[in-house]
């Protein structure tokens, strides 16, 4: 989220960052906060990080993508801690800020961190939710490149994915030597804004000029097969594997026809190859950050890319990397899917928490969420003790953040408090938005704690080392049921007749035993987005079972989650404006 969207004043300085307000007791917006803070040059904090320069390639001089094949081998691997959350309101709950803060806490008490992050959307960033920079003195810099365009990697996925569409529209208009069924073609064309009216278009109309007619549509970027495919990807050789084994769609015999079949899948890799390097950026605390990769946690996999979170783990003891939404989804597919491509485990899982989002979940309406209420936010509690099982269950030891507004009380603080007290999980007050890395002291003093029983991981990374939940070769069905009832705790789980239809499919063609991404949404542990707290003896209801053969793994839909978001009825996009100069307002 923006963390602009709190109702009162942050305190105007911080004593590690050196900000100083515009005026004596005047608030800083987020934007002003970086903007008054001094840059290191971005060849400084990669000397720092133990990247040499060769390995460098500098966007000006505050930003840089790393080669991660000049990097020089370690033979080391840091141990990594994923931030997730619980579930929380739809205005979000400031994860990236706490994860921010996290990284400059661990650097200030000695250790050798790195942040991991994911690369912000257009969609959240026009629409609702804001930038996904952090915010207040816990941010990574420079925020507004990091938020619009930045390297440019979101717009090569986007022109990779469309050009594919536009070679396979091209096929069909020169020939069809494939005999691809213009009814059966499942590639869809994307987009890195929230377009609602794109969900269902058709294409090829004008005459025979025009090329086929046919049925189509769009996705948001952040959910493309491409972007699964760039965030899980070693390196360039399994990316163009990858790209070419994705499913374009079906003859009229009903046969798989994937980019291989084409012959561009080397046209695809040329268009992604600078995006597959790791971007480096810094924390306001001077901790080296790779942010790389956008996929979301409720439509896709919703974790950074495996090879920026490998390259970290050569450079640091301790990687801050995170994973969309709550744990029933960012962290699940972490562990099920990003760890197993990266070939890592997490080792402690950090779960933010507010009381906002508590008091919401224990049924307070969102706009009264600033007001006190310590009931509410005992009945929340259930739903982060789900969260924390769940968690467990993944393999992983919770750490509680409670991630403080400005708002919280202190009864309502110490609710929460008392109660992981009483359960016997970690937990700290991370008062990162005001405080930045300072704010962060006791929680990483817990993470670090939590660290200490965990044996240092070394030797070649290995696909075999980390271990899933549930076994794929059991069938879609059985992993289904199993994160159904394991994490979302529901009682059966419905399918659709279009997914009866789908699941048929891939049981023919041999795709049933892939490991499954599961779509929901992320305000709700059901498919109900009004189903707060922690529901019981529920249904999932599963409306679609997409296969995506590049990431390797079946999308189940659920719900009514749209993989093309629309805009909320006044969006950020109202808000924002360049001022004369050429600053940025509106933005934070």
């Amino acid at each position: 989220m923006s963390e602009t969207q709190r109702t009162t004043s942050p305190q105007t300085t911080a004593p590690d960052q050196g900000a100083s307000p515009t005026s004596p007791g005047e608030p800083l917006s987020d934007v002003a906060i970086a903007h008054a803070h001094q840059l290191e040059p971005i060849a400084d904090i990669a000397r720092r990080a133990g990247i040499p320069d060769d390995a460098l390639e500098p966007f000006g001089t505050t930003k840089a993508k790393v080669t991660v094949g000049k990097l020089k081998p370690t033979g080391a691997q840091g141990k990594v801690v994923l931030v997730t959350g619980m579930s929380p309101t739809p205005a979000g709950e400031g994860k990236s800020t706490c994860l921010i803060g996290l990284a400059d806490g661990l650097t200030r008490a000695g250790v050798t961190a790195m942040a991991a992050l994911r690369e912000p959307s257009l969609g959240p960033v026009l629409g609702m939710k804001g930038g996904a920079a952090g915010g207040g003195y816990s941010q990574v810099v420079p925020m507004e490149d990091i938020n619009l365009h930045f390297t440019g990697d979101m717009h090569a996925v986007t022109a990779a994915n469309n050009a594919l569409a536009a070679l396979i529209d091209n096929h069909l208009h020169q020939g069809n030597v494939l005999d691809l069924d213009p009814r059966k073609i499942v590639w869809r064309r994307c987009l890195d804004v929230n377009d609602r009216v794109l969900r269902n278009v058709v294409v090829g109309l004008g005459g025979t000029g025009g090329g086929v007619p046919r049925e189509s549509g769009f996705d948001i970027t952040a959910a493309s097969e491409v972007m699964a495919v760039l965030c899980l990807a070693r390196d360039l050789a399994d990316l163009r594997e990858r790209l070419g084994r994705m499913l374009v769609g079906y003859t009229r015999d009903n046969k798989p026809v994937v980019v291989h079949d084409l012959g561009v899948e080397g046209a695809l890799v040329a268009l992604l190859r600078e995006a597959m390097s790791p971007n480096l950026v810094q924390t306001l605390g001077g901790t080296p950050a790779f942010i790389h990769g956008g996929p979301f946690a409720n439509i896709a996999h919703g974790c950074n890319s495996v090879i920026a979170t490998n390259a970290a783990r050569e450079l640091a003891d301790v990687v801050v990397t995170e994973a969309g939404f709550g744990a029933d989804l960012g962290a699940e597919k972490f562990t099920n899917i990003a760890s197993v491509a990266g070939g890592f485990d997490a080792d402690v899982a950090v779960i933010v928490v507010t009381a906002r989002s508590l008091k919401f979940n224990g049924g307070v309406a969102r706009s009264d969420l600033n007001a006190e209420n310590v009931e509410a936010v005992r009945a929340g509690l259930v739903n982060v003790a789900h969260h924390c099982a769940s968690l467990r269950r993944l393999g992983m030891q919770p750490v509680v953040s409670v991630n403080k507004f400005t708002t919280d009380t202190a009864d309502e603080l110490a609710a929460i408090t008392r109660w992981a007290g009483d359960k016997g999980i970690r937990v700290a007050i991370a008062n990162v938005w005001s405080e930045g890395g300072a704010g962060a002291a006791d929680l990483a003093a817990q993470v670090l704690e939590a660290l200490e029983d965990v044996p240092v991981r070394s030797g070649a990374v290995s696909e075999d080392a980390p271990t899933r939940m549930y076994d794929p070769s059991l069938g879609v069905e059985k992993s289904i049921s199993t994160i159904a009832t394991d994490i979302y705790g529901a009682a059966r789980v419905d399918y659709s007749p279009q997914a009866m239809k789908d699941l048929s499919q891939l049981t023919t063609h041999g795709w049933d035993t892939l490991p499954v991404c599961m779509s929901k949404t992320p305000y709700s542990l059901s498919d109900d987005p009004s189903a707060l707290g922690a529901p019981k003896g529920h249904t999932l209801h599963v409306e679609r079972l997409i296969p995506r053969l590049g990431p390797g793994f079946v999308v189940a839909l659920t719900g009514t989650v749209f993989t093309m978001p629309g805009l909320p009825k006044k969006p950020a996009a109202m808000e924002i404006d360049v001022a004369d100069e050429g600053s940025i307002t509106g933005l934070f």
